[in-house]
């Protein structure tokens, strides 16, 4: 299945029904009057979230959307039917922005949950609703109104409660499927990830969490270099960053920086998200080492934050690791429901 989570629709709402001029003809009912019904409502555009879509990948093949034209009005004061309206399934997760205006118009992250993005004409009225006592026969009617047309841009963020973070080959898509079912590719080369992997992660206490192992950020990744440009977006819904560096690399500390300045740069809180870093691949190297051990000191200075030891591929160091995601994902539950103030 192709990942694709950027897409350009244009939506057209129905026109509405045009309203009729017609006049009562029956037998024994001389000047009947008017009679003339008013047109339909046009049909309106919908985005709803649903589950079972993980991609914007129909939008590649579909990108036209309209809803049907209201009927026009008939006679004996007979309304128009209104005109269905076109209902669009998207990913959980999607963003809806006008695409001329760049304005977010909708986010929707529930199952269900619906958006309205073009509203349908409404109908016209028909040569009954200008009757008067000045105009005791009127021969018009109005035409039915345009629907809404506008160019949208779709943009699906993952949701997922812990990212998984860090340069190219640090181990990531090895952890995630260490700790998910997720079975992502992977070999020993940059670049092996190109899409986002979702895996979900159990609890102690049977509920799941679903983590996202992004692809390999690098230096400049914000500007566009890389592949990272295209997937920092993901990031945006996670609550808990976890930071993987690569402890056999040349310079580890370097490589924290680099993702730090990049989560900077990009802005919109990334870098004020909580963030848990690990060295991977600890089975690689001599852990008692007095270089190692100076460069897992210096490294917890720089980050400001301790500092976990594991290999994904051998598993070892894990069970910390995911203490400290649970520990912390609990504690910012506690914080969200003011629950830690009355604690402390």
């Amino acid at each position: 299945m192709q990942f694709i989570d950027q897409a350009e629709i244009q939506v057209i709402a129905g026109k509405g029904g045009d309203g009729m001029v017609a006049f009562r003809r029956e037998k024994y009912v001389p000047a009947g009057g008017p009679s003339g019904g008013n047109g339909g409502r046009g049909g309106s555009v919908h985005l709803v979230a649903v589950e079972h879509l993980q991609t914007l990948l129909d939008f590649r093949y579909a990108r036209i959307f309209k809803g049907e034209d209201g009927k026009r009005g008939g006679p004996k004061n007979m309304a128009g039917l209104s005109g269905e309206d076109c209902t669009i399934e998207v990913p959980c997760g999607t963003v809806i922005y006008d695409a001329e205006t760049s304005e977010i118009l909708g986010d929707l992250v529930k199952p269900g949950q619906t958006l309205c993005v073009a509203k349908g004409g409404k109908g016209g009225l028909g040569n009954k609703c200008f009757l008067t006592n000045s105009n005791r026969a009127p021969d018009y009617a109005m035409p039915g109104g345009e629907g809404e047309s506008k160019m949208l841009r779709l943009e699906l963020k993952l949701l997922a409660e812990v990212g998984i973070i860090g340069l190219p080959n640090a181990g990531k898509s090895t952890l995630i499927s260490a700790l998910s079912a997720a079975r992502p590719k992977i070999a020993d080369y940059p670049f092996t990830t190109l899409v986002p992997n979702l895996g979900v992660v159990r609890k102690p206490t049977g509920d799941g969490t679903v983590f996202a192992d992004i692809p390999g950020l690098i230096e400049g990744a914000h500007t566009g270099l890389g592949l990272g440009h295209d997937f920092l977006r993901h990031i945006e819904r996670t609550r808990l960053l976890l930071h993987l560096i690569d402890i056999t690399d040349e310079n580890p500390i370097a490589n924290y920086l680099t993702i730090q300045e990049e989560l900077k740069a990009y802005s919109r809180g990334l870098a004020d998200k909580p963030i848990i870093l690990a060295l991977n691949k600890v089975d690689a190297v001599d852990t008692e080492d007095i270089e190692i051990r100076d460069l897992i000191n210096r490294l917890s200075e720089v980050a400001k934050v301790p500092i976990l030891l594991i290999s994904a591929v051998s598993r070892l160091g894990l069970e910390e690791l995911m203490q400290q995601v649970w520990d912390r994902l609990d504690e910012m539950n506690l914080v969200a429901n003011g629950e830690l103030a009355n604690i402390m």
